[in-house]
This record gives C-alpha cells, structure tokens and sequence, in this order.
C-alpha cells in the first residue's frame, strides 16, 4: 500500500513550523498595537500594575527584587549575548563542527540585524507612564532584549539538545532555553523600559526567527550527512 506522504513529517519540524507561523503572525498583529495612538489599555494597565499604587517610581516588592530583576535582564544584555554565543562558536570549532559554528554565528548575527531593522521600521518610543529602573537609548519595538534572548538561547539549547541523548535531556536543556527567554523580557516590562507589546513582539519574531534557522541548519546538516553516507 503506499503511503499517502513520501516521508513521514517529524513532530518537531511540525512544531517548528507551527512556532514559526504562529510567531508571524502574532507579530503582525502587536506591530498594528506599536503604531495606535494613544498606547493600548492593557499595555497602560500592566505597567502601572507593577508600581506602588500611587507612587509610579516605586515598583512592587521588596526592595532586592529590583536588584534581582536587574541581574535577570543582563541575561539578555548585548554584551553577554555576545559572549555566549562567542564562546559557543569557539567550542564548536575546537571540537570540528564548523559548520554549526557558522549556522550559530549566522542565527545570532541575522537576529541581531533583522531586530534593528524591526526598531527602525516601526519607530515606537519607550514608554513615559513610568520612570525607568535602567538606562535606554535604543527605540521601543520590539523589545531587544527579549528577541535576542529567543534567538541565542533558543539557538544554543537546540544545538545542545541536539548532542545529547534521552528525551528528558532535551526536554530540560530546550526548557531552560525558553524560561531564561521568558525572564528576560518579563524583566523589561517590571523595569519600565517597555511596554507589555513590545516584549511579545519580541518574543514572536525571536521565536519564529530561531526556529526558522534551526529548520534551516537541520535540513542542511541532513543533507551533508547524506552526501557523505553516499559518498563512502
């Protein structure tokens, strides 16, 4: 009997693809929020919901929670950013992986560009309803932080899954991967430096942007391995 699709689809390209589309098109959709004017409601809520009420200046909790939430948003700081993913790209290259090496450098670096682009097109200031907890200069939309922390992470933890065995394993490296993401751009929101919208735009193209590369690296690292099999 033959079957009705030549190759059997994997659950994990399928989910990709579904992460991917999905991330479009949220992003599409918060991009239409980044350009009404005035800000939306719930953006307008959630930031002062972080704030002592009356006192915008003053976020809830105590104070060594700002402190915690600043050392949490240096997680998806350029800088370290940079050094991870360095660091990542040296390793590969010690153990003979150039290949990998430059899908990383190509999913980190493209990310980094194609979210300056996202800033410059959209053109959202930050948010003024609050005082900002840390110094700014970039534009609002969407959030740096929380895209590039998508992208490494998300571009790291895949790689890594991939060399590992069991099932657990992945599970756990991938899941680390997405709760640092998720903390990072929580952190910006807590900080003031963004608006609710602009963390989920990030996350939206970070995520998409990452696994469109890890669908990309995957068929390309298939495709070598085949040629080499055929090759022997």
């Amino acid at each position: 009997m033959k079957r009705l699709l030549p190759d059997r689809i994997e659950f994990s390209v399928l989910l990709a693809g579904i992460v991917v589309a999905g991330g479009l098109w949220g992003f599409v959709e918060l991009a239409e929020v980044a350009r009404a004017a005035p800000a939306h409601g719930l953006d307008t809520e959630i930031l002062l919901l972080l704030r002592e009420a009356g006192n915008p200046a003053d976020p809830i909790g105590p104070a060594w929670l700002e402190e915690a939430v600043r050392d949490i948003t240096g997680l998806g700081s350029m800088i370290v950013l940079v050094m991870a993913t360095a660091a990542a790209i040296v390793y590969l290259l010690l153990v003979g992986r150039r290949r990998q090496a430059l899908l990383v450098l190509v999913a980190v670096g493209g990310g980094q560009i194609l979210s300056s682009l996202l800033k410059l097109g959209i053109d959202r200031p930050r948010p003024h309803l609050v005082p900002h907890l840390v110094e700014v200069q970039t534009l609002s939309f969407p959030s740096g932080h929380a895209m590039m922390a998508a992208v490494t992470y998300l571009t790291l933890g895949s790689m890594l899954a991939g060399t590992v065995k069991g099932t657990a394993i992945r599970v756990y490296v991938l899941g680390l991967a997405v709760l640092v993401t998720l903390m990072v751009g929580a952190s910006r929101v807590y900080l003031g430096v963004h608006w609710p919208s602009d963390v989920l735009a990030g996350w939206c193209a970070g995520f998409a942007w990452a696994m469109l590369c890890w669908l990309v690296a995957r068929n390309l690292l298939r495709r070598d391995a085949g040629s080499g099999a055929a090759d022997q």
